[in-house]
């Protein structure tokens, strides 16, 4: 009978390589991508989903993707297990990938699961201990097969059963990628991503905008966080806040973001940049909104200036004194911009 493997995809080197090991002793394989707002490389048509695809694709197996959502969010907001070096709740990520994997596990007719974790490769969550952690959190206690570093643990139900052929696993360690460099060259994997991009959550710069979400929201929203990598952020009152865009593409990605309620708004004259309004919006509020965009124009210091704000649909133009310098702004900012 043939086994099916249920593999975590990321479309990086490791897990390409995990699952060629396993399409290669005959396993049947079906790969699982999982999005975050917090990737550095997500977009429609790069990074980690684009190249999870693509692998699978060139594998001629089946993929499926997931996308982390509210329940996620709740998990990096109370780690139980804590954080790295920023606001990135590593283990209980990895717990949380792996108890969807194992839901669905049933759904696919999967025996086991794959990962192309390696031992010692980062320093909180492919630690021994962590990784022992990691698959008893899971419920994948012996069906969780790591076939780069299998040869460093005990043998888990498909090399027991012999559903693979633990000989022919791999023994990797550390965070030197030499290996896996040389044994993607002897299984002829090509075209692979530089181990670039990562997790948002392990910048410095950017924890305190998660943070800042965090203590002044009631209810989680994915968008609110996918815009954390758009704009400038200011928090000008307990219920509202400002994203300023940076450039053109920034103008057009936050005018399709906005919800019903918030206001889009801009300096009439000169190529202004874009700013939302987002939660509780009333006149002061906007006026402060309005000098914080001025001062990200050309607008001459001390003039009044004409700007449009527009509500569900609904236009106005309101006036406004461009005062503020880049120490009036500070106060409101949130996190590096």
């Amino acid at each position: 009978m043939r086994r099916k493997a249920l593999a975590l995809l990321s479309g990086g080197l490791d897990s390409t390589l995990a699952v060629k090991v396993m399409l290669d002793q005959g396993i049947e394989v079906e790969a699982l991508n999982f999005t975050s707002p917090f990737c550095t490389c997500t977009s429609k048509s790069a990074g980690c989903k684009s190249e999870a695809v693509r692998v699978a694709e060139e594998f001629g197996i089946p993929i499926k993707v997931m996308h982390k959502g509210v329940e996620y969010l709740e998990v990096v907001r109370a780690a139980r297990f804590g954080y790295g070096k920023g606001m990135n709740p590593c283990i209980d990520c990895r717990i949380f990938l792996l108890r969807k994997a194992r839901e669905y596990m049933v759904e696919s007719g999967a025996d086991f699961v794959i990962t192309g974790e390696v031992l010692g490769q980062r320093p909180m969550s492919q630690r021994r201990d962590t990784l022992n952690i990691i698959e008893k959190e899971s419920g994948l206690e012996g069906l969780l097969l790591r076939p780069l570093s299998a040869k460093h643990f005990t043998p888990t139900i498909p090399e027991r059963e012999g559903w693979v052929d633990r000989e022919k696993l791999l023994a990797m360690s550390g965070r030197s990628r030499k290996e896996q460099i040389h044994l993607a060259d002897e299984l002829d994997v090509k075209n692979y991503p530089c181990p670039a991009g990562g997790c948002l959550l392990t910048e410095p710069a950017f924890v305190p905008k998660v943070k800042d979400i965090f203590d002044h929201s009631a209810g989680l929203n994915v968008r609110d966080f996918r815009l954390l990598k758009l704009g400038r952020h200011f928090r000008i009152g307990p219920d509202t806040k400002v994203i300023i865009a940076r450039n053109e593409a920034e103008n057009h990605l936050l005018e399709g973001a906005v919800q019903s309620g918030e206001a889009v708004f801009q300096w009439l004259e000169g190529g202004s940049p874009v700013g939302v309004v987002m939660g509780h919006v009333d006149e002061a509020l906007l006026a402060t909104a309005a000098s914080i965009l001025l001062r990200y124009t050309r607008a001459p210091a001390g003039r009044s200036c004409q700007l449009q704000v527009t509500v569900d649909g609904e236009q106005r133009e309101f006036s406004r004194v461009n005062t503020f310098e880049e120490k009036d702004i500070e106060p409101y900012r949130v996190g590096a911009s």
